[in-house]
């Protein structure tokens, strides 16, 4: 397992010495874990490979049967008409 070295203030290593019984190692390895599983459950950005797995074998077989230029037509129709709906708001 690797190492790494941690630098504190004065006072807490201090406050630390008084409770020689606690591994506080372990402790600051759980409260790396757990950071890390907040930021990895936070994180909105998926890549492309990693969606493309979550959508399945089945969807990567319909996604390359499909025909470039029909995907494109598609494509800019979906962004006209999104553009249509978000200028044709209106605001009371």
């Amino acid at each position: 397992m690797p190492n790494i070295t941690l630098s504190i203030p004065e006072d807490i290593y201090r406050k630390m010495k008084k409770y020689s019984e606690i591994k506080w190692s372990e402790v600051i390895r759980k409260a790396i874990v757990d950071y890390l599983e907040k930021l990895e459950e936070s994180r909105t950005e998926v890549s492309s490979e990693e969606l493309l797995n979550e959508l399945g074998d089945e969807f990567k077989e319909s996604l390359n049967k499909l025909d470039f230029e029909k995907a494109v037509e598609g494509y800019k129709r979906m962004r006209e008409n999104e553009w249509k709906r978000i200028f044709t708001i209106q605001v009371n």
